[in-house]
C-alpha cells in the first residue's frame, strides 16, 4: 500500500502531537511507606479501589480506628490533626497529600475553624474492610 505524502506526515507526527498536548501532571505524592513509616502492603483478594470524600465538622473526631487497606488522602479543605499514639500527632492542612497509617490505630480530629474535606482513596480488596473501628 502506497501512502500519500500528507497522510504519511500526519502519521509520523501523531505520537509527538499526543506527547506535546497531554496536560501537565503534578505528582502530589509518591511513597513506599505510610506517614508513620510503615511499609505499604496490599491486601489479598480481588483488588478494589474505593474513593470517598470525608467531611468533618469543626471539633468532630473520627473515633479510634485503623485502615486494613492502604489509604492515600488529599486534604481538599480545612485542617485535621491525627493522633498516632506512640508515633505522635500530625496536622494536615488544605493541599497536603499523605498515605495514612496502615493497620495502626489512630484518631483524627477537625482542629480547624471550618469544615474539613478529605479525598480518601483506598487501594484495597474485596476481602478486607477499608476502615475498622477500634474499641
Amino acid at each position: 500500500m502506497k501512502l500519500h505524502l500528507p497522510f504519511a506526515l500526519i502519521l509520523a507526527a501523531a505520537p509527538a502531537f499526543a506527547r506535546d498536548t497531554y496536560p501537565p501532571v503534578d505528582v502530589l505524592l509518591q511513597t513506599e511507606t505510610s506517614v508513620i513509616g510503615e511499609a505499604l502492603e496490599y491486601p489479598e483478594g480481588t483488588p478494589q479501589i474505593t474513593m470517598a470524600i470525608v467531611t468533618m465538622q469543626p471539633g468532630q473526631k473520627t473515633g479510634l480506628h485503623r485502615h486494613d487497606a492502604p489509604l492515600a488522602a488529599y486534604i481538599l479543605e480545612g485542617e485535621i490533626t491525627v493522633d498516632y499514639g506512640d508515633a505522635g500527632s500530625r496536622t494536615y492542612k488544605e493541599g497536603d497529600a499523605l498515605v495514612e497509617a496502615f493497620r495502626s490505630p489512630h484518631v483524627g480530629e477537625n482542629t480547624g475553624d471550618g469544615i474539613a474535606r478529605i479525598l480518601a482513596v483506598f487501594a484495597g480488596s474485596n476481602s478486607v474492610s477499608n476502615t475498622v473501628t477500634e474499641e
